[in-house]
Parts: structure tokens; C-alpha cells; sequence
């Protein structure tokens, strides 16, 4: 069975950074695509980033220039880089990606989630 595996968060003080990892279990599998989400208390999930299968991005207006979402296809992990990080940006992420099998058919998966907390 696939899984999506998270790590990466942590607690930070304001303007630093972190670097969120999504990435797929075993071998003979790729991320043709994924979205990165959070979830702050009260709120509701919103979308973060996003990268397609052919690499374009796209970002909420509360984090671009501020974070980037990747790809290393030779690694099958996804990453968000989030820099300059304020207290708002304190969620619960959860990556979601579209996973190729071996007959190249896509199925959808979500990462457990991960927390993020910036604090001072």
C-alpha cells in the first residue's frame, strides 16, 4: 500500500523558517501532483500551495513570497519551504497528492498532518 508521509514541522519563532516534506512510501510510485493545506484553530482548511504535473505553482495570497512548493521526482517527496513565518501561519498542515501506480493510474492520498507552531 502507499503512504503519504509528512514531517517538518515544529515550533519556531517568528522569521524563521521550516521546511515541510511530503513523500511517498516504497518504490515504483510518483507525485504527479500535490496541494499543501492547513488548518488553524477556528478556522477553516485553506489551501496553502499547490504544484501540477508539470510543475506550475500557485500560492494564497497570505503566504506568496513567502513560501514555495517543490518537487524532487528522484526523492517521490514534495516540499514546502516557508519562510519568514508569523504567528498566523500557526496550522496543522496536511499535503494531499495525486500518486501514480505502476500502470500509471493516479490515486488520491493525504499526508497525516503536521503541525507548524511560531511563537515567540
Amino acid at each position: 500500500q502507499v503512504h503519504l508521509v509528512e514531517s517538518g514541522g515544529g515550533l519556531v519563532q517568528p522569521g524563521e523558517s521550516l521546511r515541510l516534506s511530503c513523500a511517498t512510501s516504497g518504490s515504483g510510485f510518483g507525485i504527479s501532483s500535490a496541494i499543501w493545506y492547513r488548518q488553524a484553530p477556528g478556522k477553516e482548511r485553506e489551501l496553502v500551495a499547490r504544484i501540477t504535473s508539470s510543475s506550475r505553482t500557485d500560492y494564497a495570497d497570505s503566504v506568496n513570497g513567502r513560501f514555495a512548493i517543490s518537487r524532487d521526482n528522484a526523492k517521490n517527496t514534495v516540499y514546502l519551504q516557508m519562510n519568514s513565518l508569523k504567528p498566523e501561519d500557526t496550522a496543522v498542515y496536511y499535503c494531499h497528492a495525486n500518486i501514480l501506480n505502476s500502470l500509471g493510474v493516479p490515486y488520491s492520498y493525504w499526508g497525516q498532518g503536521t503541525q507548524v507552531t511560531v511563537s515567540s
